[in-house]
């Protein structure tokens, strides 16, 4: 085993000390009793989870090659030919072990195993930049499905001519912000609008912000610093929307930040929802702030948090989605929208992989 191999297992060796920690803690009643608390601990554990099994994977390798190695001084000659074998066998899956456990130590943000408050706002096309956005929300609506998370539509301003103006949802699921981030940024659509008589492809764009659902004791919030109004409900959901002031409008005076909330059938169920997404935007800001303070923290090719910066076009005339952080094409366009990100997230992923660990372990 190299030196290198050997530092590894060392780190592996004091993580699963901590995951020893971590099961115990998970079992005492005062944790459990403690939800915030818990909560904590269990993101802990399913973080720490793989990586034990891994380190516990790769011991047994090791011990298998020791084994193997033993046997191939046998006196019994057939004895020792298969142990040979087995030996070599061994010692070709070692590096695999080392590398995946490389990447399985490789930085990680914490909030990559939460929920996430999913955000799309048509931007530059006029109404054809809100019927892109709910093409967007349809394409993630269906990838969601497709890997078994829950989605929630949360609010939701219907363009003039259809899609949105602005919709909100929410995604639930184990690692949902870890796949989902990649999608932050500027989306655009090259293709002929429904309203162009010309034939004349256009442009238009529509921005997607992916924020961590956030825990109280993720963000300090002052109800004194938030103003209440509630209004009634227009749009599609029901004729009770325009009977009652069942709307909620929520304003966070220090930071001027504005959620509203209208899907739910009463003003309570719009208040909890609201303050969720405003828990999530308060938290992204500080995580935002705390990232800028930290040298080009997280500031990787694919996961920049600049959700000015142009990351894809769906070219409808030539069938094809370009992602240009990476230079991905995929001749693929309608499997794409119909919820098929599977290839461009598995993209995006191995990219900042490849980036993280040239910048943690070439030095």
């Amino acid at each position: 085993m190299t030196a290198e191999d050997s530092a590894l297992m060392k780190q592996l060796a004091a993580i699963a000390d901590r995951f020893g920690e971590v099961e115990k803690s998970v079992t005492d009643p005062a944790v459990v009793s403690n939800p915030p608390r818990y909560a904590e601990l269990m993101r802990e554990y399913k973080r720490l989870e793989p990586v034990v099994h891994h380190y516990r994977s790769w011991q047994a390798a090791v011990a298998g090659l020791a084994e193997a190695e033993e046997m191939m001084h046998s006196d019994d000659a057939e004895m020792a030919e298969m142990a040979t074998e087995e030996s070599a066998e061994w010692r070709s899956k070692l590096p695999t072990f080392a590398k995946e456990a490389q990447i399985l130590l490789l930085p990680r943000d914490e909030a990559d195993e939460r929920s996430v408050m999913l955000e799309i706002r048509a931007g530059t096309g006029g109404d054809e930049a809100s019927l892109f956005a709910g093409d967007l929300y349809r394409m993630y609506a269906k990838y969601a499905e497709e890997r078994g998370w829950r989605f929630s539509l949360i609010d939701a301003h219907e363009g003039t001519v259809g899609g949105y103006k602005e919709i909100i949802a929410r995604i639930d699921g184990d690692g949902v912000y870890g796949v989902m981030k990649f999608e932050s940024g500027v989306h655009r659509v090259q293709r002929v609008p429904a309203t162009e008589s010309q034939g004349r492809v256009h442009t238009s764009a529509a921005t997607v912000a992916v924020l961590p659902v956030a825990e109280e004791v993720d963000v300090a919030l002052d109800m004194k610093d938030v103003r209440r109004d509630t209004f009634r409900a227009s749009g599609a959901g029901g004729q009770h929307v325009n009977k009652t002031e069942s709307a909620v409008r929520l304003t966070h005076i220090p930071t001027g930040i504005v959620v509203e909330c209208q899907d739910g059938r009463s003003q309570h169920a719009n208040f909890d929802t609201a303050i969720g997404v405003l828990r999530a935007r308060l938290f992204e800001q500080a995580r935002q702030a705390q990232q800028q303070e930290e040298a080009a923290t997280r500031k990787t090719l694919v996961s920049t948090g600049d959700r000015s910066a142009k990351i894809r076009t769906y070219n409808f005339p030539q069938g094809r989605v370009t992602d240009h952080r990476i230079g991905l094409t995929l001749h693929a366009l309608p499997a794409v929208l119909g919820g098929d990100l599977a290839s461009i997230s598995d993209a995006l992923r191995q990219a900042e992989q490849a980036e993280l660990l040239q910048n943690t372990f070439s030095h």
